[in-house]
């Protein structure tokens, strides 16, 4: 393989898609690849200012304006970290993107599906992932997972963590080449084996 890769992990909090990102960063690294970790929001630079208002202010804040919030750090993250990155050569691992947007917004807030979407391919300018994996988890054990220090999303309910799951499967039925889910209840290793393998198959590595 002598291109770059944009590969996306997705799912709700508590998920372990930060783990097994950084479990697919450590075996590619190990074959000989450049392997670029990020994150949405809050990639290096701007993006980790726009984090904290978004996770942590303690005021109100209009669900649009959460969704503009997340689109500003998108178009700065895409612009600034993921293409140059691609671009190289280098294999971008991307903990969370367009699809959280889509789920928690869109199907969570319930603003207008076809906003979010027209919005968030305004701000990738083109760039989509190559791969997302979806780690799927029942509401229950997710916020069981998560304990009781929550962050201002962690906190939005069931109802509304009910909605982004189901939002992350719709995406998945969707678009099946590009979105994988995997069964977030299995062990590390075992989930492990599976990103591994479903990254192998597609792109032949």
């Amino acid at each position: 393989m002598n291109r770059g890769l944009f590969i996306t992990f997705e799912g709700a909090d508590g998920c372990g898609k930060s783990t097994q990102l950084n479990l697919l960063a450590e075996y590619l690294t190990k074959k000989g690849f450049e392997v670029v970790v990020t994150r949405e929001p809050g990639a290096k630079g701007l993006g980790e200012k726009i984090r904290e208002i978004l996770l942590n202010y303690d005021g109100p804040v209009s669900d649009r304006c959460e969704s503009f919030l997340f689109l500003a750090d998108r178009a700065q993250h895409i612009d600034m970290i993921v293409n140059p990155a691609v671009k190289a050569g280098k294999i971008v691992l991307c903990d969370r993107h367009t699809d959280s947007t889509v789920a928690y917004q869109g199907y969570g807030r319930q603003l207008p599906l076809d906003r979010i979407k027209m919005l968030n391919e305004i701000a990738v300018n083109g760039r989509h992932p190559d791969l997302t994996f979806v780690f799927d988890i029942d509401v229950e054990t997710s916020m069981k997972r998560v304990g009781d220090d929550k962050d201002r999303m962690e906190s939005a309910g069931k109802e509304f963590h009910n909605r982004v799951r189901y939002g992350y499967l719709e995406i998945a039925k969707q678009e099946p080449k590009r979105v994988k889910v995997l069964d977030a209840t299995k062990t590390i290793d075992e989930i492990s084996k599976l990103v591994i393998d479903l990254f192998e198959q597609n792109f032949g590595i």
